[in-house]
């Protein structure tokens, strides 16, 4: 009997043509799960966790709702913090995450190792292994656990994500922030979708960026 389908990786290896057709596929990492499935990038099967390409969504949701998931998967979305752990439990998945500014540049960083634990653990990020031209944005948010707007779980004394105007995995309080508020054009404050380790972005306020997950 063939094993269930468990991540979009998967659907490559058993079928070679799907590489580079991108679009809507069904998983199963617990239950049956819709993603969106990145089959073109470095060799496609790339599961995509989240993405924002224009202000159609807010992203300065609750923790229900980060844990639910929210967004339109074809565009902008949160596949869910219930849905990343699934995912990413056998700790066996790189993460690859793409960048661009207003102006047209484009970035990546990749990790070797990235999971997150589950709800009790306050999905708690465990990340490493970068590679990219993006800067490890993310070597100051391993470790942490995940901050929304209605739960403080930052290693700061206020809640980071009330004071940025987002939800992540919040240190003291960032140096990557993917899930701020949309910024029209290539505005500086901390409240924006920011990488701050890309070059001089410091806080300016990227286009678009996508979250994917892949097998090792």
């Amino acid at each position: 009997m063939q094993s269930a389908t468990e991540d979009c990786s998967d659907i490559v290896k058993r079928d070679p043509n799907k590489r580079g057709q991108d679009g809507v596929y069904v998983i199963y990492p617990d239950i049956r799960r819709e993603v969106y499935c990145d089959m073109t990038t470095d060799g496609g099967g790339w599961t995509v966790i989240q993405r924002r390409e224009d202000g159609d969504v807010d992203f300065y949701r609750t923790w229900t709702e980060y844990k639910e998931g929210f967004g339109n998967i074809t565009k902008n979305h949160w596949i869910g913090n219930d849905a990343i752990h699934a995912l990413t439990k056998d700790k066996d998945k790189n993460l690859r995450i793409d960048l661009q500014r207003h102006n047209g540049q484009k970035a990546y960083a990749v990790y070797t190792n990235f999971y997150i634990g589950d709800e009790d653990n306050k999905y708690t990020l465990t990340v490493s292994g970068y590679s990219g031209t993006a800067g490890d944005g993310l070597a100051d948010h391993n470790s942490m656990k995940f901050t929304t707007k209605d739960q403080d779980n930052d290693g700061g004394a206020g809640n980071c994500a009330r004071a940025w105007y987002g939800a992540w995995w919040f240190n003291f309080c960032y140096q990557a922030k993917l899930n701020g508020k949309y910024a029209q054009t290539e505005l500086s404050g901390h409240e924006h979708m920011v990488w701050r380790k890309w070059k001089d972005s410091k806080q300016k306020a990227l286009k678009r960026s996508k979250m994917m997950i892949r097998s090792k």
